[in-house]
């Protein structure tokens, strides 16, 4: 599969955000490198110009998390945050400068996802650990 056959990155590219002022994270970052065929939505953080153009199609609101804010976009398909949750990364300059670009698209980098994930410790994350700890080659703990 192509990244481009996911309905939610061509949602994502109709909104035409700087790729320098955004990075998708949660479980996309599966999607992108093809450790999943599908997501169920994206996460995305940003900043500056991306957050603005985010601003004006959607309506700024408290994060559920109770940290930051966020807009709902496309009926939940996309949720555009300023801040990140979970235990690491509270610069969100540094979160999306180490985006890795894959054909055009700002992600979390996988060993970052992994690091998110482990240290969220959701019994829903569990597969997407093991792919990706499979993919980077890393010991499981």
């Amino acid at each position: 599969m192509r990244l481009s056959d996911s309905v939610f990155i061509r949602l994502l590219l109709t909104l035409r955000l700087p790729a320098a002022d955004y990075v998708v994270l949660g479980s996309a970052p599966l999607l992108a490198v093809g450790l999943k065929s599908k997501v169920h939505d994206l996460d995305i953080v940003a900043r500056g110009e991306a957050w603005r153009v985010a601003s004006e199609c959607g309506s700024i609101e408290p994060a559920r998390s109770g940290r930051g804010l966020r807009i709902v976009l496309f009926g939940g398909d996309i949720e555009v945050f300023d801040h990140w949750i979970g235990f690491w990364h509270t610069d969100v300059d540094a979160l999306i400068d180490s985006a890795q670009l894959i054909d055009g698209v700002p992600f979390l980098p996988l060993v970052d996802t992994l690091a998110w994930k482990r240290g969220l410790g959701r019994a829903k994350d569990i597969c997407d650990i093991a792919l990706i700890e499979h993919h980077l080659a890393v010991p499981a703990r």
